[in-house]
């Protein structure tokens, strides 16, 4: 578990503080009520934080020195003040901070708990900085890092693609316009064009002599844009953070149109659309696939006996296994409903389906359920297979759930398939 640090001489803040971190974020919490006891601290962990927050004003450090202590130790840290003036700001801004907030209502503890959320999201993404200007690239780059980033470096829009070719899991670029080899226009365009805008977002950086730029830059699909010469440490940190957030959203409310909530799973709907794209495929070019209905045995008797919430964690342990058995990006694992799951195998030979799924049988056997109070549950399937990849999606899953229901009549723990049974 990661150490935070909060420095806070008010008893009532601190409290507040402290209890609302805790019911949200998973941290030790180390609380320190000057800058004496927060060197202590720092020297006692080898400065283990994750990151600190930090009051301005301390009884023996009334003008932020606690700020210059903990930065220098390499913490990200956020500060929290009463008063905030322009020479304070300015001041605070010069010293590296994650970010500031101002102790005026609950909502600042908010704030609080959000950013070091943000923090740790962070750690996470890559973010890549496209700009010929050596001096940018390691401004936007140091400005990143404090807030956690793994920042990459383009020198070009052709290096850029490069990277982002090689790092597909890129949630970021910001891109300056004037480029030589491929201009920010054209690098925005190709990005948008590949990954669209629920895959990446893209922030341009214009020039402050063309006040057109910006909006040519949202048009071409950039997400926003930030002006290169005036912009200033917190605009940065506030358009980045609120475009992620609403690409996250966006993939949240994705996942939540395609999963199943229960399990993580593909759910029925969308199964059923990548699996007929699929066995299309596997028509189309004559390879073998397996289409296997999997039924959890005497589920209802489990939910009768240990009740519907052990129930449903049963079913996240068939899941678990599920997910984990069929790894391969060609395989297709959903729920179907209740206890049923569905599994689209690509490339296996129906001679081979036998033993790929005879073994997966005897691995749910042998993975019992632990239970809450001790010891452990004992989960077996059954399962139907269908390997007639000529009949269609819809033929083959008719033909799966006919083979299941003959498992279940055959004594369960077992699989069926095609017109072969085995125990």
């Amino acid at each position: 578990m990661k150490n935070l640090l909060i420095v806070e001489d008010n008893r009532i803040s601190g409290t507040l503080i402290r209890a609302k971190v805790s019911s949200v974020l998973d941290f030790n919490i180390h609380w320190a009520k000057s800058l004496a006891e927060t060197i202590e601290l720092l020297n006692t962990h080898n400065n283990n934080f994750f990151a600190a927050l930090l009051d301005y004003v301390l009884p023996d450090a009334p003008d932020g020195q606690v700020i210059d202590e903990v930065v220098s130790r390499g913490i990200s840290s956020i500060v929290f003040t009463a008063t905030m003036t322009e020479k304070v700001r300015k001041d605070l801004w010069k010293k590296n901070i994650v970010d500031y907030v101002i102790k005026d209502d609950t909502q600042s503890i908010e704030y609080l708990t959000f950013l070091l959320s943000r923090l740790e999201k962070n750690q996470h993404i890559k973010v890549l900085v496209a700009d010929d200007s050596r001096f940018f690239r390691v401004v936007l780059t140091k400005l990143l890092k404090v807030q956690n980033y793994q920042v990459l470096e383009a020198v070009d829009g052709e290096d850029a693609l490069k990277i982002v070719e090689s790092n597909p899991d890129i949630q970021l670029v910001i891109t300056d316009y004037m480029m030589p080899n491929m201009d920010g226009f054209t690098l925005t365009k190709r990005l948008r064009k590949k990954y669209g805008r629920e895959g990446i977002v893209i922030l341009g950086v214009t020039s402050d002599r063309d006040k057109t730029m910006g909006a040519q830059f949202i048009k071409c699909g950039a997400n926003d844009f930030i002006e290169k010469k005036s912009f200033i440490a917190e605009e940065l940190y506030c358009r980045v953070n609120q475009n992620l957030e609403n690409l996250e959203s966006i993939q949240t409310i994705r996942k939540m149109a395609t999963t199943d909530f229960l399990t993580g799973l593909y759910n029925r709907r969308h199964f059923y659309e990548l699996a007929t794209k699929l066995c299309a495929s596997a028509s189309r070019s004559k390879h073998d696939i397996a289409c296997a209905m999997i039924d959890a045995d005497h589920f209802k008797m489990i939910n009768d006996n240990y009740g519907h919430a052990i129930g449903d964690k049963v079913l996240k342990h068939l899941a678990v296994i599920l997910g984990q058995y069929f790894q391969r990006s060609s395989d297709l694992v959903g729920r179907m409903g209740g206890e049923e799951f569905c599994v689209l195998a690509d490339n296996v030979k129906p001679q081979d389906a036998v033993t790929l799924f005879e073994e997966l049988c005897r691995r749910v056997e042998n993975t019992p359920f632990p239970l809450p109070e001790g010891g452990e549950l004992k989960i077996t399937v059954s399962m139907g297979v269908c390997t007639l990849v000529g009949e269609g999606l819809d033929q083959m899953l008719k033909k799966a759930d006919e083979l299941l229901y003959g498992a279940k009549h055959g004594g369960r723990n077992r699989v069926v398939v095609d017109t072969m049974t085995t125990a």
